[in-house]
C-alpha cells in the first residue's frame, strides 16, 4: 500500500529547477502512506512529476521502488494498491495462448526485475493495454501512468472504490497546473492550489456524513469515480473519464441472470469463492492479520483466513464499557472457537476522545461518521503487530445485511397504507420520548421480543425512523433513511445542493426491486465514500493496509446473482454468508441483534466534549466564518443538551467541518 501524487505543467508557475524538491513536499505531505521508500520521476521537457510513498507489502527489495518504468521503456507508473492475481497474470504474460514456447526450456515472455505487482501491471500495459490490463486484474488500486509515446497521463481506479484518487486543474489559463494524488494533502503542497471551499460539497456533507464522489470539499478538485479510468494531457485538457466496470451494471445483470442451482449449491459456491479471495488477499511479504468483531462479515473472513492457514490467525478487537457500544466480547468467543493469536484492547472514553483532534488531518476533508474513532483505534492496535489486515467491510451491501433492507421488506406497504396524517402524528408520538427512554424500556422488555426483531441501541433507531415515516415513496424512504440534514441549503450560506445518484442522477437499475435498489445505491455511494473512506484513512494513518475480501469483484458480481431470498430469507439477514459461517463457527456465537462500530457521541456531546462544541458551534463564530446560518445550528444545540432530542448526527457534520475548518484555515 503505498501513496502517489503529481502534476501536469507546462505553466511558468514553478521554475523547473524546483520540480524535484516539489514533488519531494507532495510526497512527504503524505508519508504515512509509504514511510519505507520514497522517489520521483519527472519529464520537464514533457511537463510531467511523479511522486509515490513505498509501504513495501510486496517485493521488499529495491525491485520495487516507485515511480517505476515498463521494460518497453514507454510507460512510467505510480501506484497504490495491491493486485492479487498478479501471478496468474504473470504466467499467462510469461507464456500467452498464442505462444508456441513450451513451458520448460523456452524464452519466457518477460524478463521479470522482481516479483512485484506493480511490475506485473506495467508488463500488462505493454502487452495488452491499459484498460485491458485492468479488467484482467483482481485487486485494489488507484494509480497514475504517463504515456511518453503520446505524453498522456492516465489515472485508474479499482472497481468499488477502496483506493482514493483526487485530481483537477488549478490556475487560469496558461498559468494552470494539473495536480493529482492520493490525498489532498499532497494537492495542497503545490503552490499553484487554490484552497478555494466548495459549498455545494459542504451541504452533501451535512446530508451524508461524508462528501460524495466525483465531489470534493476544494473547487476545481475532483474524486475520480470507482471503476473509473480518466485521461489528460496538454493537448486534451479537458479530462475524458470512462468506466471499465459499472456497480449499476452489474447489479441489473446479476438481478436478471440469477443463480439456478438449490439453495445447498449456491453456499457451496459462495463458501469456494470467498474462500479464494481470502487465499489471494493472504499473500504479503510481511505480517499478516484481521480484524474480528464477532459479527457475521468479519466472523466469516477470519473462518476462512484460519482454514488455510498453517498458524494461528492474528485478529484484532478493541472493547468500551459503555453499554450498546461493546462487541468485544462476542469477537473474543469466536476467536477463542477459531482458535486465533487474538489481542484485544478495551478503551476508555478518554483515549477515544483523544482521536477527535486528529480526525481534520486524518480524513483530510469534512467526514463525520462518528465510527471513524473507533475505526482508528483498532487500526492503530493492529498496527503494533502486523503491517496488513484485513476486514469484513461490504458484506452488508452485497448480502442484505442492513436493517433498514429489513424494515424496507417487512414494513413498507404497511406503512403505505397509513394515511400521512396519522404516520406524522405517530412520528410526533416517538420523537416526544428521549432515545435514553427507550433504551430502558427496550431493555426492559428485552425478554418478551424475539431476538431476531432486537435492535441495538433502539431509541436512535426509531428517532431515525420517525423522521421517514412521512416518505411518499421507497426512494424518498430510502433519502430519509440516509439523510441527515434533510434541506442542508437552509443551513449552508450558499449551498446549493448539487444532484447525486441518490437526488436526480439515479441509474436505472432496471430489474431490480425496492430493496435491491437500496443495496445497490449503497453499494455505489455509502460503500466507497463512507465505510471505504473511513477505513483507508483511519488504516493508512498508522501505515497499515487493509484489504477486503468481499469487494474481490467476482464475489461482488455472484453477489448479485444469488436470489433475494438467499440474502433475506424469513427476516433473517444475510442468509446465504451466515450458512457459509454457521460451517465454522456454531450459530449461537453469531446470533444477536446488529450493532453499529460506533462510540456514544451523543453522552459525549452533553458531557466532556460540551466544552469544545460549544466553542466551535458559537453563534458569533458561526456568523463570523459565514458558512452557516447559526439558528438552526443553535437550535439543535440546545434541544440535544436539554435532552430532549438526540442531534449527535446533524451537530457531528458540523463540527467536524468546523474543526476541519480550523485545522485547514
Amino acid at each position: 500500500m503505498c501513496g502517489f501524487s503529481g502534476f501536469i505543467d507546462k505553466s511558468s508557475f514553478l521554475p523547473t529547477t524546483e520540480w524535484p524538491a516539489m514533488l519531494g513536499r507532495m510526497g512527504e505531505a503524505i508519508v504515512h502512506r509509504g514511510p519505507d521508500d520514497s522517489g520521483v520521476w519527472l519529464d520537464v521537457d514533457a511537463g510531467i512529476g511523479l511522486s509515490h510513498q513505498r509501504l513495501s507489502i510486496l517485493d521488499l527489495s529495491s525491485q520495487g521502488h516507485q515511480p517505476m518504468l515498463s521494460v518497453s521503456g514507454r510507460y512510467v507508473i505510480a501506484f497504490n494498491g495491491e493486485i492479487y492475481n498478479h501471478l496468474a497474470l504473470r504466467k499467462e504474460l510469461d507464456f500467452p495462448p498464442s505462444s508456441h514456447i513450451a513451458s520448460s526450456g523456452g524464452q519466457r515472455g518477460v524478463s521479470w526485475r522482481g516479483h512485484s505487482d506493480t511490475e506485473t501491471l506495467l508488463a500488462g500495459f505493454d502487452a495488452w493495454g491499459i484498460q485491458r490490463t485492468v479488467e484482467r486484474a483482481i485487486g485494489m488500486f488507484a494509480f497514475a501512468v504517463w504515456d511518453r509515446h503520446t505524453s498522456t497521463l492516465t489515472l485508474g481506479r479499482d472497481r468499488l472504490g477502496e483506493k482514493p484518487l483526487y485530481y483537477g486543474w488549478q490556475g487560469r489559463g496558461n498559468n494552470a497546473v494539473f495536480l493529482f494524488g492520493s490525498e489532498l494533502k499532497a494537492l495542497r503542497a503545490h503552490p499553484a492550489f487554490e484552497k478555494n471551499i466548495n459549498r455545494a460539497a459542504l451541504s452533501l456533507q451535512l446530508r451524508h456524513n461524508y462528501i460524495p464522489a466525483p465531489h470534493s470539499i476544494y473547487k476545481g478538485i475532483a474524486k475520480l469515480l470507482p471503476g473509473s479510468l480518466l485521461t489528460v494531457s496538454l493537448q486534451q485538457r479537458e479530462p475524458k473519464v470512462w468506466a471499465y466496470w459499472s456497480g449499476a451494471k452489474e447489479a441489473e445483470v446479476g438481478s436478471s441472470n440469477t443463480f439456478i442451482g438449490s439453495a445447498d449449491q449456491a453456499v457451496d459456491a459462495l463458501e469456494v469463492l470467498l474462500k479464494d479471495a481470502v487465499r489471494q488477499q493472504m499473500e504479503a511479504d510481511v505480517p499478516l492479520g484481521a480484524f474480528l468483531s464477532g459479527g457475521v462479515d468479519s466472523s466469516t473472513v477470519v473462518s476462512l483466513m484460519q482454514t488455510q492457514s498453517s498458524r494461528p490467525v492474528k485478529t484484532f478487537t478493541i472493547g468500551f464499557n459503555e453499554e450498546g457500544y461493546n462487541e468485544a466480547e462476542h469477537a473474543n468467543a469466536v476467536a477463542r472457537h477459531l482458535g486465533t493469536d487474538h489481542t484485544e484492547l478495551y478503551v476508555t472514553a478518554e483515549q477515544a476522545r483523544a482521536v477527535i483532534p486528529l480526525l481534520p488531518t486524518l480524513y483530510d476533508e469534512p467526514f463525520s461518521d462518528s465510527s471513524q474513532i473507533p475505526t482508528f483505534l483498532v487500526s492503530q492496535l493492529a498496527r503494533q503487530h502486523v503491517a496488513v489486515a484485513l476486514s469484513g467491510d461490504a458484506g452488508d451491501e452485497l448480502f442484505c445485511g442492513y436493517n433498514r433492507y429489513q424494515m424496507t421488506a417487512n414494513l413498507w406497504r404497511k406503512m403505505a397504507a397509513v394515511p400521512m396524517p396519522l404516520r406524522k402524528l405517530a412520528a410526533g408520538g416517538l420523537t416526544s420520548i428521549s432515545p435514553q427512554s427507550w433504551n430502558r424500556l427496550a431493555n426492559a422488555l428485552a425478554g418478551l421480543i424475539p431476538r431476531s426483531f432486537q435492535l441495538a441501541n433502539v431509541g436512535d433507531k426509531l428517532h431515525k425512523g420517525a423522521a421517514v415515516l412521512s416518505s411518499q415513496s421507497v426512494d424518498a424512504l430510502y433519502l430519509g433513511l440516509v439523510s441527515h440534514w434533510n434541506d442542508p441549503a437552509s443551513v449552508v450560506i450558499g449551498g446549493n445542493e448539487p444532484p447525486t445518484l441518490l437526488t436526480g442522477n439515479m441509474p436505472t437499475l432496471n430489474g431490480l426491486d425496492d430493496v435491491q435498489c437500496m443495496m445497490a445505491l449503497d453499494m455505489l455511494t455509502y460503500l466507497p465514500d463512507d465505510i471505504l473512506t473511513k477505513v483507508d484513512r483511519a488504516a493508512m494513518g498508522v501505515s497499515l493496509e487493509t484489504r477486503v475480501p468481499f469487494l474481490d469483484h467476482r464475489v461482488v458480481e455472484f453477489a448479485w446473482s444469488l436470489p433475494q431470498s438467499m440474502k433475506l430469507c424469513d427476516s433473517q439477514t444475510k442468509w446465504a454468508l451466515r450458512q457459509v459461517l454457521y460451517r465454522y463457527v456454531p450459530k449461537a456465537l453469531i446470533e444477536r441483534p446488529k450493532m453499529g462500530f460506533g462510540v456514544p457521541i451523543d453522552i459525549w456531546l452533553r458531557g466532556p466534549l460540551r466544552e469544545w462544541a460549544e466553542e466551535l458551534l458559537s453563534e458569533a463564530r458561526l456568523k463570523r466564518e459565514g458558512f452557516f446560518y447559526p439558528a438552526p445550528i443553535r437550535q439543535k444545540w440546545a434541544e440535544h443538551l436539554s435532552g430532549k432530542r438526540n442531534w449527535q448526527y446533524h451537530l457531528w457534520n458540523v463540527l467536524m467541518f468546523q474543526a476541519w475548518l480550523e485545522k485547514n484555515k
